[in-house]
């Protein structure tokens, strides 16, 4: 009899020919060295380079290495794609640049880990280093963030470093309500999961900032407000369900 999966790692990617080679080795290196059973599930995202043809090659001699291609562009398509698709108790969703260091995710699933439905990595919670972030980046970031806590999620100091993980049936109620396809989709499955009491942990990480990022600080936070707004109106009009699902085993603080 097989092992059931213990962890799913979830990365999206859209036109990450360069990078995802030397991520893949290390998030591979990574899941071989654990005594649990895991699985990495890219799902391509529209990429016009060469990403879709080097993961399916790859995945072709990897067993544990799944490729997914999702026609729909969107980094929220491609992680709700990966995540319903996966079979893990714990699916971590890890962004191709890895910013944070692959070994960290130790740190949010058991026995590292317990009693949380999401942990979600932070840069600044108590104990986060960040590594040659610019400046202008961190408080542009900030900015962002304080606009996030006044508007949508009070309390949580990083909603959008893009490494958080959700215990199964977590991810399937969540990623089933999620209507949001953008950079903001975090911040939806964060709003529904606090309706529903889903206990939210966030872990300080050590994290590198990459020159590559694909963010527009300026363009990316209006965005971003509209889509906050939008999250408000959609529960005000009760699009998200309003119980949790009946597999949950949430727990408070």
């Amino acid at each position: 009899m097989q092992a059931p999966i213990h962890l799913s790692l979830i990365i999206p990617a859209y036109n990450e020919e360069r990078r995802l080679p030397i991520t893949l080795e290390k998030v591979l290196h990574f899941i071989n060295q654990q005594a649990f059973k895991a699985e990495v599930i890219v799902v391509e995202n529209g990429s016009t380079d060469r990403t879709a043809e080097i993961v399916r090659e790859l995945a072709s001699h990897q067993p544990d290495l799944y490729y997914l291609t999702e026609a729909v562009p969107g980094k929220g398509n491609a992680v709700r794609r990966g995540m319903l698709a996966a079979k893990g108790e714990y699916r971590f969703m890890a962004d191709a640049d890895l910013s944070m260091p692959i070994e960290e995710t130790i740190h949010f699933i058991p026995p590292q880990l317990t009693h949380f439905d999401i942990a979600i990595a932070s840069r600044e919670a108590p104990g986060a280093v960040r590594y040659s972030e610019p400046a202008y980046r961190h408080w542009g970031g900030r900015a962002v963030n304080t606009l996030i806590r006044l508007l949508a999620l009070p309390g949580l100091h990083d909603t959008q470093c893009g490494f958080k993980c959700f215990r199964a049936p977590i991810a399937e109620d969540l990623f089933r309500q999620q209507t949001l396809t953008g950079w903001s989709f975090d911040i939806e499955l964060l709003y529904i999961a606090r309706m529903r009491g889903y206990r939210v942990v966030e872990l300080p990480i050590p994290w590198h900032f990459r020159a590559e990022s694909k963010i527009n600080p300026v363009q990316d936070a209006l965005r971003m407000l509209v889509d906050i707004l939008t999250i408000r109106k959609n529960a005000l009009q009760g699009k998200y369900a309003p119980q949790p699902s009946p597999h949950s085993n949430t727990s408070r603080a």
